[in-house]
Order: C-alpha cells, then structure tokens, then sequence
C-alpha cells in the first residue's frame, strides 16, 4: 500500500479544497427525502456539475476529471471536511455508473452519464422485492419479449430515491425455466414515468419518502435499455453490489468527517473523561477504515478486484457508524433525544440504524465472509 501523494493528487485536493469552501451552502439544504428538499439537492448536484466535481473519477468526456481512484478518495475527504450537502444522485453514480462502465454500451454511457451527472436524471435503484428481502435471485418480477424491447410486470419495494427520481434500474426474470433462481436474469434501466409505472411512496419513522413500492404493468423498455446480455443480469448484479459494499458507497470521508465532528462535541460538553475511550476508538476506527479502504484502492489500482471482501467494508462501516453516533448521544444527553440535536447527530443515528440492512443484510455479509474469504462450509438457510 503506497499511502504517498502524487502532485495531481494534492493539486486536486487543493483546488477541491477551495471551490467547496466558495460554493457549498452555508445552511443545510432540506431534507432530499422531500419534494422541496430533491430539488434543492438535484440544483447542487447541477452546481457540482458545472465544476466538474459531480464525478471526478469519470472520463472528461462524460463530464467527470479523469482521476484515479486516489484521487476520488482524496475528494471525497474534501467534501465530506467541508460538510457538503449528502448527494441525491448517489444511486446512479455510485452504483449504475460503474455498472455501465464495465458492462454496457458506448452508446448508453453516451447517452446515461452526462445527464447523470449534472442531476438532470436521478436514478433510483430497483432491487428488493416483497418476500424475497436480502434473498435477491428469489425475485419474482420478469420480463418478457415484446417487439423492439421487453415488458415489465411485478413488484419493487423499498426503491431508493423512487419516491421523486425520473429512472430506476434493476434485474427482472426473462427465463422462467432456468434451472437456478440466479440464472436467466437480466439487467435494464427503465422509467418511472412510463404506462403502466405506478410510485407509491413509503414513509420513514419520521413521515418522509425516502423510499417507494414500484408496481409495474406491462412496462416497455427498449432494447438499447438492457445492460449487457439478455440472461446475465445476475453476474452484472453482482459487480453492482460489489461497488456498493465496497469503495463507493461509504467512502472514508465521510467517517472521518463524523469523527472530526465527535471529537469538536467532547471538547464542547468538557471533554467528558467518562466518554473519552468510545471517542478515541471513533478516532481510530474511522482512521482503520481509511487505511483499509486505501489498501483495497491499492490492490485494485493494480489490476485486482475487491470480489467478497467488500462484504469486510460493508460490515465494518455500517457498525461503525451506529457506534460513532451512539458516542455523540451520550455526550449530548437528553439534548440527544431532540429531532435537531446540534449537528444532526439524532437523525443520523436513525440513519446509521439502517446501516445492518441496506445494501444486503450484515447476515448475509456474515455468510459471504465465512465461505467465500475464510472457506467454510455453506451454514443452513
């Protein structure tokens, strides 16, 4: 692991450093889990846009810096430093966009990424289903052959960002035969806009749609719209999950920025020597992730691949942070019950508590671990 810093690693940061400090708004922006807070979040996703900072790691000619790995992880260290708003367009960037890089078309990167991007399209993801839960080759919704493209019929359920996004994408069934679940799958975007779509919201604990039920009728979707082969959907699956456990979804940043913010807590309520060990331990746990996450950005940097271990970084970071925000409700003490405890520290732990389940359960994670990293036999399901 070389953890030295190139000069087009430091530039970035520099400058990254300065357009944060002179565009990121000096109140919070509302809550993207509301109409008036997606729009907010979807302009600043225009303004990150307009800097080209809305996907640095991107070829230029999609709108993006061309910067490695290194150098994503750098900015997103900035961004996170400068208590920049959380990203509305997370979904498409973080998990479709690489997707599409290693299995779709020239076409459809052409076509999808720019307006990615610039947050003119915000992409929900499609993945669960009614009783199938982490469980994703049982999924029931197919798609069968229509002249020029395919129909949709089923149901999706706790659809990120479906509530206010203009497309989602998902795997659908199009061999009902195939002798394995995880077999005769297929990848395809599609609209929330189309006949036959219907959103209907579904409310967190405090009311706000932060996720949807998707009910689809016969939904056509072109064929210029399936990434990759008809029938492989589940392998293009697994690289998309992989990105999300791994590097992409939880960056580093965002942890040391939490931990930062802990620490300014302890000295504010007296540097309660009571909470002084968690403290410290946030420190060191968001530093053993940064490490981490740097020794796996090495190994990929150099031609590997992160396969199950992001099941490791995704296990880590989701217990991590309920930690971290459990430390800072101690220090606040009944301050910590409030809705709009100083810094947001409530409702992000509300937040951190769905860490275990999203992104495929810390059970299944478990699992993955045990078989595919420390070779033990299949447990009972």
């Amino acid at each position: 692991m070389d953890l030295n810093h190139t000069a087009e690693e430091d530039a970035l940061r520099t400058e990254a450093r300065e357009w944060l400090a002179a565009h990121v708004p000096a109140a919070p922006l509302p809550s993207l889990e509301t109409a008036e807070g997606f729009a907010a979040h979807r302009e600043w996703e225009a303004e990150l846009y307009a800097g080209r900072w809305s996907a640095v790691s991107w070829p230029e000619r999609f709108g993006g810096r061309g910067a490695d790995i290194f150098g994503w992880l750098a900015f997103e260290e900035e961004y996170w430093a400068a208590g920049a708003p959380g990203r509305v367009s997370q979904n498409g960037i973080s998990l479709l966009a690489p997707t599409l890089f290693d299995h779709g078309s020239e076409e459809q990167r052409a076509r999808v990424l720019p307006d990615m991007a610039s947050g003119a399209v915000v992409w929900a993801q499609a993945w669960s289903e009614p009783e199938a839960g982490s469980d994703l080759a049982s999924l029931r919704s197919r798609a069968v052959r229509a002249d020029g493209g395919w129909l949709l019929s089923g149901q999706k359920t706790w659809s990120s960002r479906a509530a206010f996004a203009d497309r989602a994408f998902g795997i659908f069934r199009t061999e009902p035969a195939a002798p394995r679940p995880h077999q005769g799958l297929t990848y395809l975007m599609f609209d929330l806009r189309a006949p036959g779509v219907t959103v209907r919201p579904i409310g967190r604990l405090d009311g706000r749609p932060a996720f949807a039920e998707l009910f689809l009728d016969k939904v056509f979707v072109p064929d210029e719209d399936v990434i990759g082969e008809p029938g492989q959907g589940w392998r293009i699956a697994m690289s998309t999950t992989g990105n999300e456990r791994g590097l992409t979804l939880r960056s580093p940043g965002r942890f040391l920025a939490a931990a930062d913010r802990l620490v300014r807590l302890w000295r504010e309520r007296g540097e309660d020597r009571g909470a002084s060990d968690r403290v410290a331990d946030a420190v060191i746990g968001a530093r053993a992730y940064q490490l981490f996450t740097y020794a796996g950005a090495s190994r990929f940097a150099a031609g590997g691949e992160m396969g199950a271990e992001s099941s490791l970084n995704k296990l880590f970071w989701s217990e991590y942070d309920i930690e971290l925000h459990e430390t800072a409700l101690e220090l606040l003490g009944p301050e910590g019950e409030l809705s709009r405890s100083p810094d947001g520290w409530a409702e992000g732990y509300v937040f951190a508590l769905a860490g275990p389940v999203y992104a495929g359960t810390n059970e299944i994670q478990r699992d993955i671990v045990a078989e595919r990293l420390l070779g033990l036999p299949k447990g009972r399901r």
